[in-house]
């Protein structure tokens, strides 16, 4: 009984060695990597890049737009095809758009490094215009009158715009970003359209180095320099050099914009108060207008240069009686030599309108209306005279 029992005893022994062998030799399962970690330092919505100490956050969005009788997808029937109201007149047009935007953060030693990205994918309806000899072809195509044509005859290339492109670092924003002057809403304040007057926004983003000062309560300052060519010149009216707008026979005293290359960029500076009640903004330009020559060489002579200016005042007030979030946004703006910042950034045919209407003058299809709205006007021999306007919007949203 005692050998039986010894060797019971040893089997058992052995099967347990040679399971816990087994059993060593059984894959473990592994803890699960976390790829991807969530970065909470800026927000929701950004995650840490793998291998890195840098947050990222992803975003944008997809639109269509249908509109009916205009041209444009921005404003009305105010020039060009649309504004002839005859048979070159758009019963609709059409835009499909995809909007893609990148954030990132970086923390270092001397602080967050920010860096943003906007860009958007379009196409357009492209115009029709006519010939005036039975034929039609579509509008400047190739153009910026029709961006969506990147080369003759193709209709369909569509168009890829940057909105923003700009880094942030220490209170310095150096980039494509929106523009010091604006207020921080859009062109339109209550989702009207771009071609309202009284200031511009923050759909786009104007090239800039800026400085940005921050003094507790919400309150701060910021210093600009800015490229005026992207959005700000409304145009130096040489009338030695008179426009017909493509009217067959039209005399005006309308002139040609006579602009030379740019010699300063527009200084902008802001003062901002930014609390739970809403927010106040101040803001003024410097606006330089460089004139090329009275005639086509330089032994014409030109005019001076002269310094152009615009100042605005916006008030948001928040979460009004009405109820919950509901908002009322009002912008002020005055001009003198800097036409664009009133009639703002995007707005379709700031410079010129022409609309046609009813009459029987040949090319002018019907009536005539002209329209402009420069920095400043000269004449030969003559200095720049400022032009001057104002503006005004609101909205409750």
């Amino acid at each position: 009984m005692k050998m039986v029992k010894s060797l019971i005893l040893g089997s058992a022994a052995a099967l347990v060695a040679v399971g816990g062998a087994q059993a060593a030799d059984l894959p473990v399962k592994a803890k699960a990597v976390e790829y991807v970690k969530v970065c909470s330092l800026y927000g929701p919505g950004f995650y840490y890049i793998p291998g890195t100490d840098t947050c990222i956050k992803l975003g944008g969005y997809l639109r269509v737009d249908v509109l009916a009788n205009t041209n444009s997808d921005h404003t009305g029937n105010t020039s060009g095809a649309g504004g002839a109201n005859n048979r070159f007149t758009n019963g609709y047009t059409w835009r499909s758009r995809e909007d893609l935007n990148i954030d990132t953060r970086t923390a270092t030693e001397y602080g967050v490094v920010r860096t943003f990205f906007d860009a958007t994918f379009s196409w357009t309806t492209d115009n029709y215009v006519g010939q005036g000899n039975g034929s039609t072809v579509y509008s400047a195509i190739g153009t910026s009158a029709a961006p969506n044509n990147a080369a003759s005859g193709n209709v369909a290339a569509g168009t890829v715009g940057v909105y923003y492109a700009f880094i942030q670092f220490a209170g310095f924003t150096i980039g494509k970003a929106v523009s010091q002057f604006s207020a921080p809403w859009a062109n339109y304040p209550g989702n009207s359209y771009d071609g309202l007057v009284g200031g511009g926004g923050t759909i786009t983003g104007v090239n800039q180095f800026t400085y940005t000062a921050q003094f507790g309560n919400g309150v701060s300052l910021s210093l600009s320099a800015q490229d005026q060519t992207q959005y700000y010149q409304a145009g130096v009216a040489n009338l030695g050099a008179p426009a017909t707008f493509g009217v067959v026979g039209n005399t005006n005293t309308f002139g040609l914009s006579d602009y030379a290359g740019t010699i300063a960029p527009d200084l902008v500076a802001m003062l901002r108060v930014d609390q739970a009640w809403g927010l106040f903004q101040a803001s003024f330009a410097a606006h330089n207008n460089h004139a090329a020559y009275y005639g086509g060489t330089e032994l014409t002579g030109h005019p001076d240069d002269k310094w152009g200016w615009a100042g605005a005042l916006a008030l948001s007030i928040k979460n009004i009686p009405t109820g919950p979030g509901d908002t009322i946004n009002l912008q002020g703006v005055y001009t003198n030599g800097a036409t664009r910042y009133n009639i703002q950034d995007l707005a379709g045919s700031a410079g010129a309108n022409t609309i046609f209407g009813g009459t029987n003058v040949p090319g002018a299809y019907q009536s005539i209306g002209f329209g402009l709205a420069p920095d400043s006007i000269f004449v030969t021999g003559g200095q720049q005279q400022l032009i001057t306007t104002y503006g005004f919007r609101g909205a409750y949203v």
